[in-house]
């Protein structure tokens, strides 16, 4: 039993290495964020992207898709995109003298959102609906979204007060993680220049997961262990933003479970069958602050990160198991 869980793992070691390899050749320096996405991707959950134009959005959503042979959509939203457009349609086909059903875009394995607070609150609660049931329903309808489905949505920060339409914080509390791409350093951005002078990368990317390892992968991160300890420590640190003087809203119980299941997918995605405290303290950042609604006085003083990063610091660590890391 024993030999057969190393070699799981080291299985999932060398598959985690080749999707790194795989996307790498197509967004240079962002390892970290790579994992992240695969970390959402195993645990069926909706990813955030908030990053200037130009910083590999697209190029990440599509390289994923095509890593793991699923297909992928983009929606460009703008204010007058419909929640049909996002859905589909019943319509009217004059050669059959029939109505029948034309799915939306949601009906595939990835989808980009791409700039998803130009959407109105309509269109977006029509995507966010979907999100959450993973089915859609057209004029009493209904079909379940193809597996694996997860949304990689986008933001762009410089225009958020320019014909936009900010998410609520309800809403923002259905993206299993929030990513900043932020620029590529001296050094990685000389590297794009030198990948990208011959052609796009992207062209000659081939398929290193199927559909069915992904799903085999969303099952089995399920069983990897959390102690008492960790899990104390993980709840304090939610407690703790609810009762921060900064804070107006804390983590919902959704968040809790948000990181529970992404600090499962770290150890996994790092080849263990247990969670650490140094688990929780890096997936924190990612699944916490944008589930955060401060208060007037601590949002003039701190971003959402920040009270975080103050909280991380200020919940004891469990000694025993800080030891087995």
């Amino acid at each position: 039993m024993q030999d057969l869980r190393r070699d799981m793992m080291n299985n999932i070691n060398e598959n985690v290495k080749q999707i790194k390899e795989n996307i790498g050749q197509v967004i240079i320096g962002k390892g970290h964020v790579i994992e992240l996405v695969l970390n959402a991707l195993i645990n069926k959950g909706h990813i955030l992207l908030e990053s200037v134009p130009g910083t590999g959005k697209t190029m990440l959503a599509k390289s994923f898709a095509a890593s793991i042979s699923a297909t992928f959509k983009r929606i460009q939203f703008t204010p007058d995109v419909l929640p049909s457009d996002v859905t589909g349609i019943q319509f009217f086909n004059p050669k059959e003298q029939d109505f029948q059903l034309r799915p939306g875009p949601v009906m595939t394995n990835i989808l980009l959102a791409d700039e998803i607070n130009r959407a109105t609150p309509r269109t977006q609660s029509s995507l966010l609906e979907v999100m959450e049931e993973r089915q859609v329903t057209i004029d009493g309808e209904t079909r379940k979204l193809p597996i694996p489905f997860i949304v990689i949505a986008t933001q762009n920060p410089i225009e958020s007060q320019q014909g936009t339409f900010p998410l609520p914080e309800a809403q923002m509390d259905r993206f299993f993680v929030q990513i900043d791409l932020g620029y590529p350093s001296l050094e990685e951005e000389k590297e794009i220049m030198r990948t990208y002078r011959t052609g796009n990368p992207i062209d000659t990317i081939k398929a290193v997961f199927t559909k069915e390892q992904i799903e085999q992968m969303q099952q089995d991160v399920q069983a990897v262990k959390i102690s008492e300890d960790v899990e104390d420590y993980l709840v304090r640190i939610v407690h703790a933003t609810r009762n921060s003087q900064d804070v107006e809203v804390g983590v919902s119980p959704r968040g809790t479970l948000a990181l529970m299941k992404a600090v499962q997918g770290r150890a996994y995605i790092s080849g263990r069958n247990f969670v650490t405290p140094e688990d929780i303290k890096f997936m924190a950042p990612f699944v916490l602050p944008h589930r955060l609604v401060l208060t007037m006085d601590g949002s003039l003083k701190k971003t959402n990160k920040q009270v975080i990063k103050e909280i991380l610091t200020s919940v004891s660590v469990p000694v025993e198991a800080g030891a087995v890391n």
